[in-house]
């Protein structure tokens, strides 16, 4: 049982002062239909072997990703982690470690952190990365924060190829500070629509490629109108292992590159942890959230480490701080720091021409299907297909079959009118096999 130090008097009185009549007043903005009505249906006292029993049964009904074909992508990617990676994350001192509030001793945190910046600076091309942020979405919403601060304006252009989650993560950062979001509407192949939106009042236009539909788009000309109206360009990358077969952000033009480093070192994780890759140009460093670890030599010529820019509130003056960002994702960023370690520039090609060449055997397979017809034109490991059925109902369908097909759109956006688009990954760990056996089940499925 809770121990509630509060009296009822206490709670009326908590009440009062915000001007609440009663409890449940807290809780108004919560839909009817999401409200229980009585206690949770479970048993009031259990033994804790009889509920890690019931608790195992309950996840036995589940369908894990490494358990069956598996096809779901949408900004969360299935990957190969070697063992190297989570053998050398759970050796104690980095097990220990945590954020360098005192960093000239910490200098092992600091190393691989700096190690982590020159990564990701090679990886997107840019020439200076932070210690990370928190994910891909909230790396978005620091950069659009970050692009006001830069040119004083005040909106945000938004391609309609962006993941929708991030949409909505940056519109609830940023919002709260003034900041106006234009958002397109859904596109497969219009990442470069956002130029015609581009006027005086505009601070930045954010992009994606591959964009939420797999399409990958050069965005060197976005890059270029961005510039000549005086805005910044954002480029948003869901998949990390991309980058290592695409051009480049930095090739492009991007200004600021928001990405999500999960496909490097860290697994699915039931959607997380993961760790935000965040990377600018060299002039606007001042302007970067987080903190920059940089390389020096101590007083005996010794090399060494140290924070060059910590610009969050709990190291300065919350005045002065680019962002409240309370933590770089230490050990997310290790598992990504090991496993590009352990790939290096070679591998990473090879996985990412790999990755590649398993989405075009799944894009072929599932063209050949009647009434399947493929939307993106060009792709890296995922892209979308339209179905003559509603595309939830033939995922639930299939999963009875035991496969994961993929993502309907309409579960990142329900009110897009795109309930018939499916979105279908493929990366590495996918097998011919695996291909085959959708591509069968889907036939019969759509049949039925």
């Amino acid at each position: 049982m809770r121990y509630l130090p509060l009296t009822p008097d206490d709670r009326t009185a908590m009440l009062a002062a915000i001007g609440a009549k009663t409890i449940d007043d807290l809780f108004v903005d919560v839909p009817e239909s999401a409200r229980l009505d009585g206690p949770v249906d479970l048993p009031r006292v259990a033994g804790e072997l009889e509920v890690e029993r019931a608790l195992f049964a309950m996840a036995a009904k589940n369908a894990t990703a490494g358990a069956v074909p598996f096809f779901c992508g949408a900004g969360a990617y299935k990957h190969h982690v070697p063992a190297t990676v989570d053998h050398v994350i759970q050796r104690s001192e980095f097990l220990t470690s945590y954020t360098p509030y005192q960093p000239e001793i910490a200098q092992g945190t600091l190393q691989y952190l700096y190690e982590f910046q020159t990564q990701v600076a090679n990886l997107t091309g840019m020439p200076v990365a932070n210690a990370s942020l928190y994910d891909g979405s909230t790396a978005m919403a620091e950069g659009v924060l970050m692009a006001t601060r830069v040119t004083r304006r005040n909106k945000a252009v938004i391609s309609g190829g962006v993941h929708p989650h991030y949409v909505k993560a940056t519109e609830t950062v940023v919002h709260a500070v003034g900041v106006e979001t234009q958002v397109l509407a859904p596109a497969f192949d219009a990442e470069a629509a956002v130029i015609d939106q581009i006027g005086p009042d505009t601070a930045c236009v954010v992009v994606q490629t591959p964009n939420v539909f797999g399409t990958a788009t050069d965005v060197t000309k976005i890059a270029e109108a961005a510039h000549a109206a005086g805005a910044l360009l954002i480029v948003v990358v869901t998949e990390a292992v991309s980058m290592g077969l695409l051009k480049s952000p930095g090739e492009m033009g991007a200004d600021i590159v928001a990405a999500e480093g999960q496909s490097i070192g860290n697994a699915l994780n039931f959607g997380g942890p993961y760790v935000g890759l965040f990377a600018t140009r060299e002039k606007l460093i001042r302007q970067m959230p987080g903190r920059l670890t940089g390389e020096t030599v101590d007083a005996d010529g010794e090399r060494g480490f140290v924070l060059t820019l910590s610009t969050r509130e709990q190291h300065i003056r919350r005045d002065k701080a680019t962002s409240n960002i309370c933590t770089n994702s230490g050990l997310c960023t290790l598992a990504f720091t090991i496993h590009m370690s352990l790939l290096g520039e070679t591998g990473l090609r090879k996985l990412a021409l790999l990755n590649h060449e398993k989405a075009v055997a799944a894009r072929d397979a599932l063209a050949a299907i009647p009434g399947v017809e493929v939307l993106t034109p060009r792709f890296f490991n995922e892209f979308a297909i339209r179905l003559p059925r509603n595309a939830a109902e033939v995922v639930d369908a299939l999963a009875g079959h035991h496969i994961l097909a993929g993502v309907p759109y309409s579960r990142l956006a329900p009110d897009a009118g795109m309930d018939d688009v499916l979105l279908v990954a493929a990366t590495e760990t996918t097998l011919d096999a695996d291909i085959q056996i959708l591509a069968k089940s889907l036939s019969k499925v759509l049949a039925a």
